[in-house]
């Protein structure tokens, strides 16, 4: 397809980058801020040869979502927090069973019910830590229309290479603002598809992984090979242990898989770090305003600039870390009571660092990111 122009909201720019990145199959229940993607995708599914299927519940969905990867097919849910939390069982068995999906989270007010059509950034270390048990997960976070298409496609790319769970984290800001969105041609899109078995299959380790990337060629569900998939720790075979040294090579690779490929995996921009000597780290919609607050700040003589997180798992330690022996001061807006703002600050230590926190729908404005920036440059 030609490149296409279109003036859309986020929720829709979002479905049209897994439409693009390849996803034949979503699983879905309908929740606000997120419906439109499932909306749009119940529409376009069948035009582009795919599958979706609205499920009783998020637990369903899932689930389902995972069964659907196994036959091969690029799969996906797309929820808010609250189904998040239903889901997070079944996330386990998917890091366990290394199977590739997407999972798109337009985050709302919480806990619970919360604001249903307010936006929140309160489920970033849910993302991480919600799960049970030992883990890596890999996370992107869009700040605009543009962006939600873009890093959609990325987190297909990514689950695919790595075989993991890949969340997409949007503010409803984001999923619900309107701006331009420029699909490209299809022949400069890059997409990227699991790797599959090349060995005879009386040979064929289905957890065995290569050493260069830690990730295991994974066979489809009803191929010539044959293959044994478990939440249980298992051996390369697929087989259930219990055995210590199983779990530890497991488990260890699982983490290593991510870690060891970070750099490949960890997107960030900067802007204006330079000569800085404030600096804010930030994701999502509080980002666009930081953005502003800076260049205002620029133009009366204080040296602030911006790390924009596109990436926040992994999170890029070691760059936040140089970073604070770079600048006098870091501000980390957030629409939460802080998440990011303690990995910054056990990062960066003992560097100031200074929480703008807003638990609440209205993200920090530009001019009050510029007033925090002026009181540190006072100091």
């Amino acid at each position: 397809m030609p490149e296409k122009v279109m003036f859309t909201m986020g929720d829709i720019a979002c479905a049209e980058g897994a439409l693009a990145a390849g996803c034949k199959y979503f699983g879905g229940y309908p929740i606000t801020p997120a419906t439109e993607i499932a909306e749009w995708m119940s529409q376009k599914m069948p035009q582009y040869g795919g599958a979706y299927v609205q499920y009783e519940d998020e637990i369903a969905s899932i689930t389902s979502v995972i069964g659907a990867s196994w036959t091969g097919t690029k799969s996906m849910t797309a929820t808010s927090g609250p189904g998040v939390s239903l889901m997070l069982e079944a996330i386990g068995l998917a890091v366990m069973t290394e199977t590739p999906l997407v999972l798109v989270n337009i985050m709302r007010g919480g806990p619970s019910t919360g604001q249903p059509t307010r936006g929140q950034q309160g489920d970033i270390m849910q993302a991480k830590w919600g799960s049970h048990g030992d883990y890596q997960i890999i996370a992107l976070t869009p700040a605009s229309v543009q962006e939600m298409f873009d890093q959609t496609v990325q987190a297909f790319n990514l689950s695919e290479k790595y075989r993991t769970p890949v969340f997409v984290l949007a503010d409803e800001t984001v999923g619900h603002m309107r701006e331009k969105l420029v699909i490209p041609d299809e022949k400069d899109l890059k997409l990227v598809s699991r790797k599959q078995p090349t060995v005879d299959p009386s040979e064929y380790l289905p957890f065995k992984a290569d050493e260069d990337d830690l990730v295991p060629p994974m066979a489809l569900l009803g191929s010539k090979y044959q293959f044994y998939a478990t939440g249980l720790t298992h051996d390369e075979r697929g087989y259930p242990s219990d055995k210590e040294h199983i779990q530890i090579k497991l488990v260890t690779r699982l983490q290593d898989k991510i870690l060891k490929n970070a750099d490949d995996i960890i997107d960030l921009e900067k802007f204006m770090l330079d000569d800085a000597d404030i600096a804010v780290i930030a994701y999502g919609t509080p980002s666009r305003s930081a953005k502003k607050a800076i260049k205002d700040a620029r133009a009366e003589g204080i040296k602030a600039g911006l790390l924009r997180l596109k990436t926040v798992w992994p999170f890029p330690e070691d760059i936040v870390a140089d970073l604070g022996t770079e600048v006098k001061h870091i501000i980390v807006p957030e629409q939460n009571l802080g998440q990011v703002y303690h990995m910054v600050r056990s990062a960066a230590a003992p560097t100031p660092i200074h929480l703008m926190a807003k638990p609440a729908g209205m993200p920090q404005l530009p001019h009050e990111i510029l007033a925090k920036i002026r009181e540190i440059d006072s100091i």
